[in-house]
């Protein structure tokens, strides 16, 4: 019952990995509009907004691998996000979509930002929802630069332990510490509610735990708060250590970019609450030894800079943060975040090269 009306799912044989992929009726060669979902989600959140677009417009979403109904494969985060995007991009290979209108969620954001970098000729617009900051999750200035040589404070050890056991274990209650729970306080504004919770509560559990996946591993480290990101797993591709989409600025070609993103969001914005430093600051975290040594990360600061770069560079960037929004804009502004994306796609349209006759 987790497929609304209108919505099928399919297996895709890519040549890195077996994903799933939810797809609406379209068109013989409509363009295609693909949606990446971020971390503990999946596909399943983007379904509302592929029912709404226009019938003339292709809506596919991918589950990232651990995640939703794709295979379920370690993450090397060394590489950064390169497992998850070069995923998405055997995917499109493997249903020879060609240039694509890509939209990134959270950690989606980070992944579409790599995929742009590694292959701009395969993106015809971007959009990034409340995305990652391009210098990753925390410990870092407003330049980017990483505040410990090891970027302590990020990673796999920043996870909450109950949440993951609760993950793990399929709670759907309303107890605190639980998906449900998680949901309501950082996903979406207070107040929020769509009648859909449990939907979105059966996608954030299909998220697979362990060292190689959800949230990964850590290490030791000789700075608060005593320990810095593994190798492995989800939280540590995003680290500042592995995780840099700055150069988004230098790509050619620059396919249009919107950022949209809720004043209220907890997860990505100044300050946020799932910032280690942030935390110590608050005295959640014992031993904060000041803004000096760990200053919370400023994300909304650092994303500006890099996508004013971009436009200054010759690119194209709308940015729209929308009140009363936590991190989830398109399930609590579904129809600004339409109008906003059709936009988008209609500049994409009228900027694209005429076809070679």
């Amino acid at each position: 019952m987790t497929l609304l009306p209108g919505i099928r799912s399919r297996r895709v044989a890519a040549a890195r990995l077996e994903a799933n992929v939810l797809e609406r009726e379209a068109p013989a060669g409509a363009p295609a509009v693909v949606f990446v979902h971020g971390n503990v989600s999946s596909s399943l959140f983007w379904q509302p907004l592929m029912l709404a677009l226009p019938s003339g417009i292709r809506p596919l979403a991918i589950d990232l691998r651990g995640f939703g109904d794709s295979e379920t494969l370690p993450v090397d985060a060394t590489r950064g996000v390169r497992d998850f995007s070069d995923d998405v991009a055997s995917v499109l290979d493997a249903l020879g979509l060609g240039r694509v209108h890509l939209v990134g969620w959270s950690m989606g954001g980070g992944v579409a930002m790599q995929l742009l970098i590694d292959r701009p000729e395969s993106v015809a617009s971007l959009t990034l929802q409340a995305p990652v900051s391009p210098y990753g999750y925390g410990a870092t200035d407003a330049a980017g630069r990483l505040v410990t040589p090891d970027a302590a404070g990020t990673g796999g050890g920043a996870a909450s332990a109950e949440f993951v056991r609760r993950l793990a274990a399929g709670d759907r209650s309303a107890d605190a510490g639980s998906p449900r729970q998680v949901f309501r306080a950082s996903y979406v504004a207070a107040g929020f509610d769509d009648g859909l919770e449990d939907l979105w509560v059966e996608s954030m559990l299909t998220t697979k735990t362990g060292e190689g996946n959800y949230p990964g591993d850590a290490s030791g480290s000789a700075h608060w708060p005593g320990f810095a990101p593994g190798a492995r797993g989800v939280l540590n591709t995003m680290s500042p250590r592995y995780f840099d989409t700055s150069g988004i600025a230098a790509v050619d070609p620059k396919p249009p970019v919107l950022w949209i993103h809720g004043a209220d969001d907890v997860i990505v914005g100044e300050p946020a609450a799932g910032d280690v430093n942030r935390l110590g600051e608050l005295g959640a975290i014992p031993g904060w030894p000041g803004a000096d040594a760990a200053p919370p990360q400023p994300m909304l600061t650092q994303t500006r800079a890099v996508l004013d770069r971009y436009a200054c560079a010759g690119g194209h960037v709308t940015e729209l943060e929308l009140a009363h929004c936590g991190h989830s804009p398109h399930l609590e502004h579904p129809e600004a975040f339409r109008e906003a994306l059709l936009e988008l796609l209609a500049r994409a349209d009228r900027a694209a090269p005429d076809p070679v006759p």
